[in-house]
């Protein structure tokens, strides 16, 4: 087996609504994302001839996601009044309204999934919220 490890990495602002405790106020982390790929054979074509996967082509699909992150408010959609979030508009805070609570955990697996949809043979992402503590998903 065959495996690649790709990083990438964001700062981002973020809190988590009906959290007790630090975390329940807005505070940022620089975001490190470690996306494995692992295949059983190598590619045959001439330009990917002997790799799993080109490091540039897997290494650019993942900056442009997590560009659209980076040095932004990342938010649960419908956690803050609708006047608070035009109020942060307003004063031109980029926001990004997300589907899912803001953790490391929900992160690991949304990489996950947009990764494989791009058809990746993804086997495991990791997310580092701080140096020392991340979370992963693997399907």
């Amino acid at each position: 087996m065959y495996q690649l490890t790709i990083e990438q990495s964001f700062d981002a602002a973020h809190f988590l609504a009906d959290y007790r405790g630090k975390c329940g106020n807005i505070h940022g982390h620089r975001w490190r994302v470690l996306l494995e790929i692992e295949t059983e054979a190598l590619r045959e074509n001439d330009q990917e001839r002997g790799m799993c996967v080109d490091f540039s082509v897997l290494k650019e699909e993942l900056k442009k996601i997590v560009d659209r992150l980076d040095h932004n408010f990342l938010i649960e959609r419908g956690t803050l009044k609708g006047k608070t979030m035009e109020a942060l508009e307003e004063e031109g805070f980029c926001l990004v309204e997300l589907p899912f609570r803001p953790t490391a955990e929900n992160f690991a697996k949304y990489f996950y999934d947009l990764l494989a949809e791009m058809g990746h043979p993804v086997s495991m992402v990791k997310v580092y919220e701080t140096p020392n503590n991340c979370a992963a998903y693997r399907a």
